[in-house]
């Protein structure tokens, strides 16, 4: 017997399945470092990317619904097919590169939970998301995986906060916007990690992939839109967290496991177990969606096809969940090599990314009544801008 399910989590899918492969181990150790260092000063940059993180996951959730086949397609036939496999391929590094974290962090998590060896649950969770990856219907399976894990982060980060108590007045200040002298890496990488236009770009898939049609427009848009501020809220918690506890008592951190630990003396084995949950919730999604849109894309760029049930697609989707096992398992976490070349691709893909999504956006030729308009425009090159500023900033912090 078949049990329906309410229409408001019928509705849901795309935009939460966006929002947990951003929100992973390197989110939340970008976001518990910044609360830990600079307590609540820097929590209004979390809204500002919300609202850029929304223009670009609108905007491709509407090229979803109006192109013919898929938004790498387009971009071969109009731009060329050096151009979709270069960009494809760029993707697939990116994705690729940070995929060890994200084996990581899932064994990390458990590893803590059970008192056991880390490894071998990398291994087992690498196998898990590889075994469900060949389910018939993998879509309706990732979205429904999805929004359990979301819904497990939501609730295991609020009774963190819950948990901290964190001075509301001192929170409330959090939103005047400063820039902490000190804070101007870690404010960056909040930026990269947040404002993923990778994300955005195969929003455009997801929406392909649920079988909505213009007539589901409304629905598309503002389910897009609710995925993102969930997005928000889960980097904004945990930002209040790490200021409230951290912050108040000095404590350094180098990765968002540690949030977890100091939280045992003070509130007692409850809270590490509940923030635990939410951090391996946070790496699990994050390991099965970055492989997802790394493998799929990179498939569509050599016109291999972008279906989740063709089995071309999904044998690139396997081929970065062992790549970031193989890593994670020799190397214990990201190389430093690795973070290099990743961060040197991002400068080069997450422009082109949010510049391609705008092309399309702005082609009434493809977009008809559903092209931005000039007021469209203004949030989504605002965003382009600061990604091309913090290309140039990083080319000259990596390369000179």
């Amino acid at each position: 017997m078949k049990i329906a399910l309410p229409k408001r989590i019928q509705k849901l899918g795309p935009g939460l399945i966006t929002a947990a492969l951003i929100f992973g181990p390197g989110s939340l150790t970008v976001t518990t470092k910044l609360g830990a260092g600079f307590g609540f000063q820097l929590l209004w940059v979390i809204p500002v990317l919300v609202v850029f993180m929304i223009a670009y996951t609108r905007m491709a959730s509407r090229i979803g619904l109006k192109v013919e086949g898929t938004l790498m397609d387009h971009i071969r036939k109009q731009y060329g097919g050096l151009s979709a496999i270069l960009l494809g391929l760029g993707m697939l590094g990116i994705t690729a590169s940070f995929q060890a974290g994200n084996a990581i962090g899932a064994g990390l998590a458990f590893s803590e939970l059970s008192g056991s060896g880390t490894p071998p649950w990398v291994i087992f969770f690498a196998l898990l998301a590889i075994v469900l990856l060949f389910f018939r219907s993998f879509y309706q399976i990732l979205e429904k995986i999805m929004i359990g894990l979301v819904l497990l982060m939501l609730v295991s980060f609020l009774l963190t906060l819950l948990l901290s108590q964190p001075n509301l007045g001192s929170l409330a200040n959090g939103f005047i916007p400063r820039l902490p002298k000190g804070s101007e890496l870690l404010t960056i990488a909040l930026v990269a990690s947040s404002f993923s236009t990778v994300a955005a770009f195969y929003q455009s898939y997801l929406v392909q992939e649920k079988g909505w049609a213009e007539a589901d427009y409304p629905t598309a848009i503002k389910e897009s839109r609710n995925g993102i501020i969930i997005l928000g809220l889960l980097s904004s918690m945990i930002l209040i967290v790490a200021a409230a506890i951290l912050h108040q008592a000095d404590i350094e951190v180098k990765a968002a496991s540690d949030l977890g630990l100091a939280l045992e003396p003070l509130f007692g084995r409850f809270a590490t177990v509940a923030f635990m949950v939410g951090f391996f919730a946070a790496s699990f999604s994050s390991l099965i969606g970055n492989a997802t849109i790394g493998g799929a894309l990179l498939a569509d760029s050599l016109g291999l096809g972008r279906s989740l049930s063709s089995w071309k697609v999904r044998l690139c989707i396997v081929g970065v969940i062992l790549f970031g096992a193989t890593i994670a398992l020799l190397y214990g976490g990201l190389p430093l090599q690795l973070i290099i070349f990743a961060q040197a691709l991002t400068i080069i893909i997450a422009p082109a990314a949010a510049i391609f999504i705008l092309l399309v956006a702005n082609d009434r030729k493809v977009m008809g009544e559903a092209t931005n308009t000039r007021t469209n425009n203004i949030i989504p090159f605002l965003g382009l801008g600061i990604l091309l500023f913090l290309a140039m900033y990083n080319i000259k912090s990596i390369f000179f």
